[in-house]
């Protein structure tokens, strides 16, 4: 079901969002909370603050930065020492809560 939404998500994005003209008033777009969002929460909690987000995204409110916070429970258990990517950067702001910061995607040359 996830990947569902997301191919729905991206196929808004690379086709329909063209029309809007980059019209979002908050960072990330409300399309990309969406999938971090779905990537980072369960399915019905991401569907929920998705929805959530899509309403204040309107001249009642001020736009600005707005990152997708999720509940996490780390566990350090399998720990290896090899070179990993890094997809997404948890900022802890409470008692297991953690905004999600995507990190900056590299060109392949500069590895």
């Amino acid at each position: 079901m996830k990947t569902l939404i997301k191919l729905l998500i991206r196929f808004y994005q690379k086709y329909l969002s063209v029309i809007s003209f980059g019209s979002c008033r908050y960072y990330p777009t409300c399309s990309n909370y969406a999938i971090w969002q779905i990537e980072n929460n369960t399915f019905f909690k991401a569907i929920y603050f998705t929805i959530l987000r899509i309403l204040k995204c309107n001249q009642l409110f001020d736009g600005g930065f707005d990152y997708p916070v999720v509940t996490k429970v780390v566990k350090h258990n399998n720990i290896n020492f090899k070179k990993i990517k890094v997809k997404y950067w948890f900022v802890p702001i409470a008692n297991n809560k953690y905004l999600i910061v995507k990190n900056r995607e590299w060109k392949s040359s500069n590895e």
